[in-house]
């Protein structure tokens, strides 16, 4: 079941998909969902956004990332 965020005056897509989900690789599944705000860049106070369920363990791929950044 997917959640909600409402946004605070100053929010960008990287942060709210790092607060809610985790880590701000999220943010193309979080615009996704949200896609009427796509071209939002800075958001102001109280925007309902919708926060998908993803499997945040296995949904990251990290193998392009350099060895000492993976988990």
């Amino acid at each position: 079941m997917a959640g909600t965020y409402t946004t605070n005056a100053g929010d960008m897509w990287d942060w709210i998909a790092y607060k809610t989900m985790g880590s701000e690789y999220f943010m193309p599944q979080l615009i996704e969902a949200n896609l009427k705000h796509r071209e939002t860049v800075v958001f102001s106070s109280g925007i309902v956004l919708v926060v998908p369920d993803i499997d945040t363990a296995t949904a990251q791929d990290t193998s392009n990332l350099p060895p000492w950044k993976r988990e």
